[in-house]
């Protein structure tokens, strides 16, 4: 069975290409020749929409095992899907931490039937704790390559290089979300003119750039490959891009709704912004941004959060961190066009975000359709997350993944 695409625009790392028709058939997507003998079945008329290899998410979070009623696997999978990912990176803090094979093994088994690839950050401590390792070679002998504390910063800097020597064993990955915690201690948001006027104890960019530049020295040291996750701040960009031009082996990525929000929308006192790192200044917005033009920061990540109602209603103090993200990720790029342009901003989450991986995982033959102008409303018939921790919920978005295509198959979403 072939399906033909009509004026559907394709767009790479380099370029957005014209309006061509393409042919979704066993052989997966290619470009329609009139002359040849096709059997057309179905014709798609695709006039407005876009086209990009599969998107890759390095960094989110499911509640199983432990907190099923934020997330469950099975909800996660369909999320990923419905929100045109063909490869996600999950992090290891659920209830127990992802810290045993068996817990590997379990988990590669049960999302293999995913139209997303699930690849799995493993706990790099037990219980995710910066203390004693896991069985780092026990665990790569069963498929892992990606090891970080996910949601913790690896603190300790004795552990956080001899986890970069382990790993060079086998080509690993240390994935860090870098900050000194008790320099943030108790703090609710970005330290600046608005946790003043507001009275909101604040986390200072020095918490994320002393641990970011302390990281690169033990990197510089030990040797290995280093991932950033997350950065927030003007400082650790400027540390990024020095390392990078000293030919050290590190990369970054920043969470899309870094680019969107800034701690002036905490005036609100709305929960749904609390997360980690905070919002920061517009000054280092602007500061990411040139990261992500000039090649720094390599890849855009949902750091899909869920949370539970409780969790969010009540003081802001006491409220947890972090934000759902997956369904929004589309439409935060769609605002993010209006300043960035659609090959960079699909590089960040296609071949970039996809060599952070180091050719683990498979090359991807699948691919996402999105329609950048498609006006639908973000409510709880529309959420395919079993959390609503979002400031968009109930809101008009616009930007609506149409179809992935996975295999030869073209999948209406």
């Amino acid at each position: 069975m072939s399906i033909l695409l009509k004026s559907l625009r394709f767009i790479d790392c380099d370029t957005v290409h014209e309006l061509n028709d393409y042919v979704v058939d066993s052989d997966g997507l290619r470009e329609y020749d009139a002359d040849s003998s096709v059997n057309i079945t179905e014709t798609i008329d695709c006039q407005g929409l876009f086209c990009s290899e599969g998107w890759v998410d390095l960094r989110c979070l499911a509640g199983e095992p432990g907190e099923e009623y934020k997330e469950t696997l099975e909800s996660l999978g369909e999320l990923l899907k419905q929100s045109g990912f063909a490869k996600a990176v999950l992090m290891p803090n659920t209830k127990p931490a992802l810290q045993f094979k068996s817990d590997l093994l379990s988990l590669k088994q049960r999302t293999s039937e995913w139209f997303t690839e699930a690849l799995f950050q493993v706990s790099v401590t037990k219980d995710n704790k910066g203390e004693d390792f896991t069985d780092i070679l026990d665990l790569n002998a069963h498929g892992g390559y990606i090891f970080g504390d996910g949601l913790q910063p690896l603190s300790n800097p004795d552990r956080f290089m001899k986890v970069l020597q382990y790993l060079q064993k086998f080509d690993g990955v240390l994935f860090d979300h870098s900050y000194e915690p008790l320099l943030a201690l108790f703090g609710q948001m970005h330290e600046g003119v608005v946790s003043t006027r507001i009275g909101m104890k604040g986390i200072p960019n020095l918490a994320e750039e002393v641990a970011v530049k302390r990281n690169i020295d033990i990197l510089r040291y030990a040797g290995g490959n280093l991932h950033f996750q997350t950065i927030s701040t003007a400082g650790a960009v400027t540390e990024i891009r020095k390392a990078k031009q000293e030919g050290l082996n590190v990369t970054c990525d920043v969470s899309v709704y870094q680019l969107i929000f800034t701690d002036d929308d905490l005036q609100s006192f709305d929960t749904h912004l609390k997360v980690n790192p905070p919002f920061r200044s517009k000054e280092d917005r602007e500061a990411l941004i040139a990261g992500l033009k000039d090649g720094t920061i390599d890849a855009l990540v949902s750091n899909h959060q869920p949370q539970d109602f409780d969790a969010k209603h009540m003081e802001f103090d006491l409220a947890s961190s972090g934000m759902i993200g997956l369904q929004t990720f589309l439409p935060a790029l769609v605002k993010l066009s209006e300043e960035m342009s659609w090959p960079l901003l699909i590089s960040k989450v296609t071949k970039s975000a996809d060599a952070v991986l180091r050719s683990h995982g498979s090359k991807s033959t699948k691919f996402t359709i999105f329609d950048p102008k498609a006006s639908w409303e973000y409510d709880v018939n529309s959420n395919f997350s079993l959390s609503s921790n979002h400031p968009w919920m109930n809101t008009a978005l616009a930007g609506k993944v149409k179809y992935v295509i996975s295999q030869g198959e073209l999948i209406k979403l």
